[in-house]
């Protein structure tokens, strides 16, 4: 399993929210490229960068710290946030970006995704983000009548292989994981489920462990010390 330590943008700085909330914002560094190493240090092999301001424009915002941090790091990053077009994803795989993480056009065209899968194969991922169940779009901002479930069968027809499931409900707030979603989206749709909200202790680790989830995304835990991350990187690839 592999970790993926956050660093969400927001203005150049490395922020969190609770549940999405834009007005729930703590800023942990006005220097993303040094927490990316900080993290890189502590044994990171994969990070994800998520682009707020991107999300709730509905193209990339924070390009010039995304390329700090490539030039910063020796390991693979994903950005996720308001990338809507080709074109977008084609200047942040140019910058050197491993993987673009596709959301809100997952629902509202998914005919790019196809598209995007054929040009680009897996370095596509789709972020499903979900209240209840049901996905949420630009930025958490809005809810969709579209189910989880079904989206993720509808990504994996169009050859997407792996879905980042955040749930936000759990998102930011230091709660635990339930495990159970990210089984069932799982068996469900076929993916490789890389889990995202929630993640509190050592002991939630263990639980997407051992329940077979390929990734889990930390943020919260690891800015506030509830989370070694050292130990959970260990327990993850032990």
């Amino acid at each position: 399993m592999i970790i993926f330590p956050a660093i969400d943008l927001r203005g150049g700085k490395c922020v969190r929210l609770i549940q999405g909330d834009f007005d729930k914002e703590t800023v942990y560094s006005d220097d993303p490229q040094a927490t990316a190493l900080k993290w890189e240090s502590m044994g990171a092999k994969f990070l994800h960068v998520v682009d707020l301001d991107g999300a709730r424009a509905g193209s990339p915002q924070n390009l010039p710290a995304i390329k700090n941090i490539l030039d910063a790091v020796k390991i693979p990053i994903e950005v996720g946030g308001g990338i809507r077009t080709i074109d977008d994803m084609e200047k942040l795989l140019s910058l050197g970006v491993r993987r673009v993480i596709l959301g809100s056009v997952a629902v509202e065209n998914p005919a790019l995704v196809k598209e995007a899968v054929q040009k680009f194969g897996d370095k596509i991922v789709v972020g499903i983000d979900a209240r209840n169940s049901f996905v949420a779009v630009h930025g958490w901002e809005k809810s969709s009548a579209v189910k989880a479930g079904e989206l993720a069968k509808k990504i994996v027809a169009a050859g997407v292989k792996t879905i980042i499931y955040t749930d936000i409900s759990k998102d930011g707030m230091l709660s635990g994981v339930n495990a159970e979603i990210f089984t069932e989206l799982a068996k469900e749709s076929g993916a490789e489920i890389v889990a995202s909200g929630g993640v509190k202790s050592i002991e939630d680790i263990r639980a997407l462990k051992a329940a077979g989830i390929s990734g889990v995304i930390v943020g919260k835990a690891i800015y506030t010390g509830s989370l070694d991350l050292k130990t959970a990187i260990e327990i993850a690839e032990g």
